[in-house]
């Protein structure tokens, strides 16, 4: 089983208007080239490792670790195709942008509830 993700919201509150891949980035404590490979995928689904690593130009490892981190997240799934002369290959597609907007929505709600909680138990005492 996959630890859960460390999320780096403290990095988001620096910028004032970050962008979209920043926030997801962030807030599912992905790399931005796993952003951008779901991003891909939301334009190309039923992509296999070798379509995506042509597309982006990445070596086929880089595209794999990336879909497996996507997929642990919940943010991909694989699908097996099976081949007409034999043999199978590994189809991913992202899940829908609606979809993951929701997924970053609660993350946030619950992050926001957790700082809400840690505001109002606070006594005034230091440590």
């Amino acid at each position: 089983m996959s630890e859960p993700p460390q999320h780096r919201l403290g990095e988001l509150m620096e910028e004032s208007n970050p962008p979209f891949e920043e926030v997801m980035s962030c807030v599912f404590g992905i790399e931005n080239h796993e952003t951008w490979t779901y991003l891909v995928l939301c334009d190309q689904p039923g992509s296999t490792i070798d379509e995506l690593a042509a597309t982006m130009e990445r070596d086929r490892s880089t595209v794999n670790r990336s879909l497996s981190t996507l997929r642990d997240r919940g943010l991909a799934r694989r699908d097996r195709r099976l081949l007409d002369g034999g043999g199978y290959v590994y189809q991913y597609t992202a899940i829908a942008l609606p979809e993951a907007k929701a997924l970053l929505h609660d993350a946030l709600d619950t992050w926001t509830a957790t700082v809400h909680d840690v505001i109002d138990e606070f006594d005034g005492q230091t440590r």
